[in-house]
């Protein structure tokens, strides 16, 4: 049985750290590991991520590209074969909501995933072809909502 005071680190594992600035006989001293002057070997001396000592970043050369016009963005909640297996009739959004799979004014789109075993009445905005399929296979009906 091992007890945590008797842990240790496997054999090999560790290592001690740098001792900067022990004097010249640590191969370390003088300058700490730091080189002569210079922005890096100065106290703070740090640049900021992306810098380019001056010359304009890659950030800033490259061009910007592309739109996404957010107030006509499709944005649909996602509901799997899987998920509508809990529930029994006609299964619409606020169904959904009140199991707290989708949020109050969502969009649903109904996925293939997974494996519907009851005859159910799928009320959603969009359905993938799969899903279409293994809904009416399974005795159920899709109504999409406009």
């Amino acid at each position: 049985m091992s007890l945590l005071s008797n842990l240790k680190p496997k054999a090999g594992s560790t290592h001690y750290g740098k001792r900067i600035g022990r004097g010249i006989g640590s191969g370390m001293g003088g300058t700490s590991t730091k080189g002569h002057k210079g922005q890096l070997a100065r106290t703070g001396g740090t640049v900021r991520r992306g810098f380019e000592g001056g010359q304009t970043p890659l950030s800033r050369r490259l061009p910007k590209f592309g739109f996404t016009n957010a107030a006509f963005a499709n944005e649909f909640q996602i509901i799997n074969l899987s998920d509508l297996n809990k529930f029994q009739g006609d299964v619409d959004a606020a169904v959904l909501h009140k199991a707290g799979l989708v949020t109050k004014s969502a969009r649903v789109k109904v996925l293939a995933k997974g494996e519907l075993t009851k005859a159910v009445t799928v009320k959603a905005h969009a359905f993938s072809e799969k899903a279409k399929a293994a809904i009416e296979k399974a005795g159920g009906k899709i109504e999409v909502i406009k």
